[in-house]
């Protein structure tokens, strides 16, 4: 498992995992390295649209098709804090490219951005992040809590939230329903 490096690729929770914020969780990873994975969390949606995140950080809204796009819970770190994955990266003050395409914004000025022109066009807000620390995703990879399969930005931009873990699934060549919470031996 070592030099494994799952930048740009989605987990997918298997049933056996048992902490409950990351059950049926489907992550995107946006980094991967020596010193641990950083992830959003990209099909659950909160109770908050981006109307209401808007308002509530005082950006105006300018863009009101834009409005009913739910925010999601990206994941357990810094559930204070607001993250774009979006296509394409552009240019902002604190974004990490995952790949060519896709990057992740944590400054404001991509709300602001998005809020007034509408761009970058393609995005996923959350509040919060997964993290691990250096060699905990790999020990939950031996210990078979997690499913890897190459991410498609199809799946992240164009397919609503309950559509994107079977889609991931199906990559695969199975569904969630023939996934078993113990691993086989042969």
């Amino acid at each position: 498992m070592d030099n494994v490096n799952l930048t740009d690729n989605f987990l997918i929770a298997m049933p056996a995992l048992e902490d409950p914020y990351f059950a049926n969780a489907l992550v995107y990873i946006c980094e991967h390295n020596e010193n641990g994975a950083l992830g959003i969390i990209v099909n659950r949606p909160i109770d908050m649209d981006l109307a209401g995140l808007f308002e509530k950080i005082e950006i105006k809204l300018e863009q009101p098709g834009l409005a009913r796009l739910p925010v999601y819970f990206g994941g357990p770190v810094q559930l204070d804090r607001g993250f774009v994955l979006h296509r394409p990266i552009g240019h902002w003050q604190s974004t990490l490219a995952v790949n060519a395409e896709v990057g992740l914004t944590s400054s404001r000025d991509v709300l602001a951005a998005v809020a007034k022109e509408g761009l970058p066009s393609e995005i996923i807000v959350s509040l919060g992040y997964s993290g691990w620390d250096a060699g905990q995703l790999e020990d939950e990879l031996a210990q078979n809590s997690w499913l890897t399969v190459p991410a498609k930005p199809a799946i992240l931009f164009d397919l609503p939230p309950e559509e994107r873990l079977p889609a991931a699934m199906q990559k695969l060549g199975i569904s969630f329903s023939q996934l078993s919470d113990v691993a086989g031996h042969a």
